[in-house]
């Protein structure tokens, strides 16, 4: 029998990206979950999510530049383009890049224009079509006739809606019901909401409240099972052996089991800490780990405490886990927090942990369970600055001292109904000659079109900005502009799928609620 075609999902992605209707939306990816066969659940789900099985295949645009035309009719299947990726990621040595080319001209040539446009999103991880994976486990709840709740649940202690999908298919709510956080396989960390000043994040938390310093580091979430550690990144990507310290230091503590949420840091001889780019140095590879780590020690500073010794503590209040945690780790490896009572005693607290280096605060609603997955209101991040993460759509060449530069970056958020990248305005601030070179390799090699001045780019990359504000403004589609925005750092960890989203950027000007495209 043969598979789901793969141009009924590329169709699928199509018709989900050019509706707004979020109902409209779950249907269609029922629909096509409803008639995906039991073994191909799993990558229809994955594939409607927007992403690979694999999660690094080596094709990189290179790979890209020179493929045949579309194939006129659809003939490949679901499970045949996993198996063309597959291959493809294990190609590796000497030739693996013409391999990798080839194996890629063999794939493209045999998908139609639709299916060629839905394998350079997945590729690159790039397809905006609204289908986050939220909405896809929307859909799986629509399509198995089971409580989206349950289905988030079940994804959130898997690390994975098409595991999810596969046992709501296969068994429903019992078996989505069923599903336990376990050693060794993570789940989805919990994530913050921003607010633009420390009053701002007690309205939406509460007092009393939690105030945690905000650590510029890398995520990490630590599983003990006995005299095995293991160390997740935030995309759940294994790490351990990039951090033998921190293994070291989670075998000393007094448990039999845990899972920890926290964040690995350096610091300097004055206990300030290190940017965050020496650190990121420190983790981006395994190998010569002894030399990094002598060079660039890192420690781990645990802010949650997810289980300990075969308690499962996802559902306590934080203050519980809070006082567990502190019970548990030495001072010392225990992120810096106080308890506040008023916003007065919070704007005190933001202004001591940013004198000493910090990023900010994370406000927390003492009461809250650990919400894994999701940026819920009950933890609220305040930097002393505004900042988010935008995508580059474009770059317009500089003039001056610029000039041979693509330099006026045009920035975008992503419409948190549509999936669709709004632009808020451009800047060229905060780039150093060094960085403008570096940027205009990088654009150039993205291109994929040019109108008189500007080079427009697919992907987008990802950029941190900081602005001291938005204002109304109908000079760009938000609705919106950016006062005096300037670059901070480009986040080659970030894709478009963690772009802010319009309402966060308007959520620093709650007046302009009204403001065209907020809808």
């Amino acid at each position: 029998m043969p598979g789901m075609p793969f141009e009924e999902l590329a169709r699928t992605s199509e018709q989900v990206a050019a509706t707004r209707s979020r109902l409209a939306k779950r249907a269609l990816l029922a629909a096509a979950l409803g008639r995906a066969a039991p073994d191909e659940l799993e990558l229809v789900v994955t594939y409607l999510s927007g992403t690979l099985r694999q999660r690094r295949t080596g094709v990189g645009w290179a790979a890209l530049t020179d493929l045949p035309a579309p194939a006129g009719a659809p003939t490949l299947t679901v499970t045949e383009v996993d198996r063309a990726f597959e291959a493809v990621a294990g190609h590796a040595g000497s030739g693996s890049a013409a391999r990798r080319s080839q194996a890629m001209a063999e794939l493209f040539g045999r998908a139609t224009d639709l299916e060629q446009r839905l394998l350079r999103g997945l590729i690159f991880d790039e397809v905006r079509q609204g289908a986050l994976d939220a909405l896809v486990q929307d859909g799986v709840a629509e399509a198995f006739g089971v409580p989206v709740a349950a289905v988030q649940r079940a994804a959130m202690l898997l690390g994975s809606t098409p595991a999810a999908a596969r046992l709501a298919r296969e068994g429903g709510l019992a078996a989505l019901e069923a599903v336990r956080l376990r050693v060794g396989q993570p789940v989805r960390p919990m994530l913050a909401a921003s607010a633009a000043d420390p009053s701002a994040a007690l309205l939406r938390t509460g007092v009393p409240a939690v105030a945690d310093a905000k650590l510029d580091g890398i995520r990490v979430q630590v599983h003990r099972d006995g005299g095995t550690v293991r160390l997740y990144t935030r995309t759940l990507d294994d790490i351990t052996d990039r951090l033998p310290e921190v293994v070291d230091a989670v075998l000393a503590l007094p448990t039999r089991d845990l899972v920890l949420d926290g964040e690995v840091v350096g610091l300097r001889p004055d206990g300030r800490p290190l940017p965050f780019q020496v650190i990121a140095s420190r983790t981006a590879t395994s190998v010569d780990v002894a030399a990094g780590r002598d060079r660039t020690p890192l420690r781990l500073f645990a802010f949650d405490l997810l289980r300990l010794d075969g308690r499962d503590l996802l559902d306590e209040p934080l203050e519980a886990r809070v006082a567990l945690l502190a019970d548990l780790l030495p001072a010392d490896e225990v992120v810096p927090r106080r308890s506040v009572g008023s916003a007065d005693e919070l704007a005190a607290v933001f202004a001591d942990v940013v004198a000493q280096g910090y990023e900010g605060l994370v406000v927390k609603n003492p009461q809250a369970p650990y919400a894994a997955g999701r940026r819920d209101a009950a933890w609220v991040k305040v930097k002393p600055r505004h900042t988010f993460d935008l995508a580059v759509t474009a770059a317009e060449w500089g003039h001056g001292r610029r000039e041979g530069w693509l330099s006026n970056l045009h920035l975008a958020a992503v419409h948190q109904d549509t999936g669709a990248l709004v632009m808020l305005g451009k800047t060229f601030k905060g780039l150093t000659d060094q960085l403008l070179q570096w940027q205009t390799e990088q654009l150039l090699a993205r291109e994929v079109r040019r109108t008189r001045g500007t080079v427009h780019v697919d992907p987008p990359p990802v950029v941190e900005i900081a602005c001291d504000g938005v204002q109304r403004s109908t000079r760009y589609p938000g609705g919106i502009a950016l006062r005096f925005a300037r670059v901070l750092r480009y986040r080659d960890d970030k894709t478009v799928a963690d772009v802010d989203t319009l309402a966060t950027v308007l959520a620093l000007n709650p007046l302009e609620e009204d403001a065209p495209g907020s809808g």
